[in-house]
């Protein structure tokens, strides 16, 4: 299968430019003439799907405690990016159905994580699949769906099987070829420090794009797409010019 949406890919929305996962980060990668972006949704204490990659608050926002059990409204009172720069300051954390508008006003593709909280795989990806659904009908640039979790995979297919699949590891298991199958996952997604050229000519042999997180350098970035490497996640859309893509 080959690869048809942008090589380069703005990790957790703005990657180091903005602080992750929020509107200012789509704004910032558009700015950059970036055309892809990826970032993290898991659900709120009131089964909203936001966009958040920690389990818990303390990292990227002024709040503490668990996402999972922390309310829209105490969410919406939070500064999610006080802690990148003083810039950011009183940046929200956004909902999913946000981030949508933004990227389909921006014109920009989406590789949504789906990251679930502790034993919440199912939950989390059948929300966030048939919200992804509904927020890119008719869009003609449906978003592809990723995950570590094989059981938020799997409810995912189930809740909306026409969008495309990811399969996220670090590290390629020995049958992620079988499991890609068996899940009907269009791509594989894996670390850079995993990757090998053995893996890429699987890859290339089985018709699956190989997808790379998360690559700064230029050089290297060059050297892996040159080889066939069909997509990169990158922090650095200072580095990376997404023009060249």
């Amino acid at each position: 299968m080959s690869w048809a949406r942008p090589r380069l890919i703005a990790h957790r929305c703005g990657g180091a430019l903005a602080p992750e996962n929020t509107l200012a980060g789509l704004r910032k990668a558009a700015e950059r003439g970036y055309r892809a972006v990826e970032f993290d949704v898991m659900l709120s204490g009131d089964g909203t799907p936001v966009l958040m990659h920690d389990e818990t608050l303390e990292r990227t926002t002024d709040g503490h405690g668990r996402v999972a059990e922390t309310s829209d409204a105490e969410l919406a009172r939070l500064d999610a990016g006080s802690w990148h720069s003083a810039q950011f300051a009183g940046e929200p954390v956004p909902t999913f159905g946000d981030a949508a508008e933004m990227c389909l006003a921006l014109g920009l593709w989406a590789n949504i994580e789906i990251k679930p909280s502790r034993g919440a795989d199912a939950e989390t990806a059948r929300k966030v699949a048939l919200r992804a659904a509904e927020l890119w009908n008719g869009s003609g640039q449906p978003p592809l769906l990723s995950s570590f979790s094989i059981a938020a995979l799997e409810a995912a297919r189930e809740a909306a099987p026409q969008l495309s699949r990811g399969l996220l590891c670090v590290a390629p298991p020995a049958d992620w070829l079988a499991t890609c199958r068996r899940l009907a996952c269009v791509s594989l997604h894996c670390s850079r420090n995993h990757f090998s050229p053995r893996l890429l000519a699987e890859a290339q042999a089985a018709g699956v794009p190989l997808l790379l997180y998360t690559v700064n350098d230029p050089d290297d970035a060059g050297e892996l797409l040159r080889l066939g490497v069909s997509a990169l996640f990158t922090d650095r859309l200072d580095l990376l010019s997404a023009r060249a893509d």
